[in-house]
């Protein structure tokens, strides 16, 4: 990368391309020579060449403020992120190990409850999550799979180790920025790929597609499957309607669906259709009218009754925002310990919960050097960083605190990993974490990679689209020639 990387400080910070001494790791140099080649200008061109693909394709994400959306393009950083394969065949362990337990844990806390009984987890965690469905206690899910598709955040510490952020096992997006900066790689540096031996990721919605074809209710050779989606104004529309499309399926809002004889219809020009499996993007409150929020107009009424029936299937299965629940997310551990017998892979950041008195004190004690989250906030929502806020806004979270201890956690401040990245005109470091996307059907399948976020806010931690953030394309390399640090 020549002169723009002259200045490039890689700071007290684990650097996904280069050691401390500055000397680039074993997996980057072709990547490192290559960028070596190019002068700024023709990186800025190459630049322009993707933000126009990205602008052509219409590849948007929504950001609200207030009552108004703004709809803008997806920011993708041109420096991928390369994972060596030993690192990832550790996470993939670690992802399977985790999403296990998770689906073991849904499957107990809906019907025997054995780990509440026996005070694994205090029982009033669980019962008073926002997303716990106490309707669907002794309901059998399809296949006995409650999170058919997980997107759980990564971060590295500043020893370059693992971390789990959170879980995200409702309606985890992002997926189709991940499949979409593929392509704008391989349009940009196609020789790149010749240079490198990278897994591929385009057959994600192959796989999606078999997943939702394995939850099909039971006699359903050919089922007919469609995405529910809340509509063109929701901010992750262009993802519902790529995936759609991607996998030969229909893409339908509420309105589309009716309810007969507890099963589900879609209507159509030649009359109404079954429904056998629904990829739904909206959350449960808004699902079905007769059971859950009766202002919901984005719903089905009488979805739930339909699937009670066994008529129809659910991606993911009602009752799965428990494991987002961030208060939640501190028990996995011992969850996976509890129905695996196991020790945690991929251990969580560490984390204090308001609502155990010992916690909360330290937490008062403490805001100014920590991270506080709101339990079932998402997308950099409901945050403070200590470090980063005002005395205003630290003695705001303190009465949030003070008034709701359930609901915040708290966490300490973990620089985590940074990357490259093109900031203007020039090579900066920014902060990045992953996305894996966890697919569970017949078998549980990792797309190799994921979504690599980027703080593309100088020094800022938070990677969210909707917090200024972006994204880059994640190699996971299979030669292992290029697998040692």
């Amino acid at each position: 990368m020549g002169k723009l990387l002259d200045n490039y400080e890689i700071g007290p910070f684990y650097d996904e391309m280069f050691h401390p001494d500055g000397s680039v790791r074993q997996h980057y140099r072709l990547l490192h020579e290559r960028f070596n080649e190019l002068t700024p200008e023709e990186l800025q061109l190459k630049r322009r060449l993707a933000d126009e693909a990205y602008l052509k394709q219409g590849i948007t994400f929504t950001i609200y403020k207030g009552d108004e959306g703004m709809e803008r393009i997806f920011p993708f950083d041109l420096i991928p992120r390369l994972i060596p394969a030993h690192e990832w065949a550790f996470i993939e362990r670690g992802l399977i190990q985790r999403i296990t337990a998770l689906n073991l844990f849904l499957k107990d806390v809906y019907s025997s409850a054995k780990i509440l009984k026996e005070k694994v987890i205090p029982p009033e965690i669980v019962l008073s999550s926002r997303h716990f469905r106490k309707e669907f206690c002794g309901f059998e899910v399809p296949k006995d799979i409650y999170i058919h598709i997980c997107g759980t955040d990564l971060i590295r510490d500043r020893n370059g180790r693992y971390l789990v952020l959170e879980d995200n096992a409702r309606c985890p997006s992002g997926v189709s920025y991940l499949l979409e900066n593929r392509q704008a790689m391989k349009r940009v540096f196609p020789r790149f790929f010749n240079r490198y031996s990278v897994r591929p990721v385009d057959h994600y919605p192959q796989e999606l597609l078999g997943v939702l074809r394995f939850i099909a209710p039971q006699n359903c050779e050919n089922p007919v499957i469609a995405l529910l989606t809340p509509g063109v104004y929701n901010s992750a529309y262009f993802e519902h309607s790529f995936l759609a499309r991607a996998m030969g399926i229909e893409i339908v809002v509420g309105a589309d669906l009716v309810t007969r004889d507890h099963k589900v219809f879609m209507k159509t020009t030649r009359g109404l259709q079954p429904v056998h499996v629904i990829y739904r993007r909206i959350d449960d409150d808004f699902l079905d009218p007769l059971v859950f929020r009766k202002d919901s107009l984005l719903g089905v009424p009488g979805l739930v009754d339909a699937y009670r029936h066994g008529n129809v299937s659910l991606a993911n299965t009602i009752g799965t925002g428990v494991c987002d629940d961030k208060v939640v997310y501190y028990f996995v551990p011992k969850m996976i310990e509890f129905y695996l017998g196991e020790e945690p892979i991929l251990p969580n950041v560490e984390t204090y919960l308001s609502s155990f008195d010992s916690d909360r004190k330290f937490i008062l004690e403490n805001l100014h050097e920590l991270v506080v989250k709101a339990a079932n906030e998402s997308g950099g929502y409901g945050m403070l960083i200590g470090p980063q806020a005002t005395k205003a806004e630290i003695e705001d979270f303190r009465q949030k605190i003070l008034a709701d201890p359930r609901g915040y956690i708290a966490q300490p401040v973990i620089y985590f990993s940074r990357c490259p990245s093109l900031c203007g005109d020039k090579i900066e470091g920014r902060h990045v974490d992953l996305r894996p996307y966890i697919l569970c059907g017949e078998k549980i399948t990792i797309v190799p990679g994921g979504l690599t976020r980027v703080a593309l806010r100088k020094g800022s931690l938070v990677v969210n689209s909707s917090q200024g953030g972006g994204s880059k394309d994640t190699w996971v390399l299979d030669d292992p020639d290029e697998t040692t640090n």
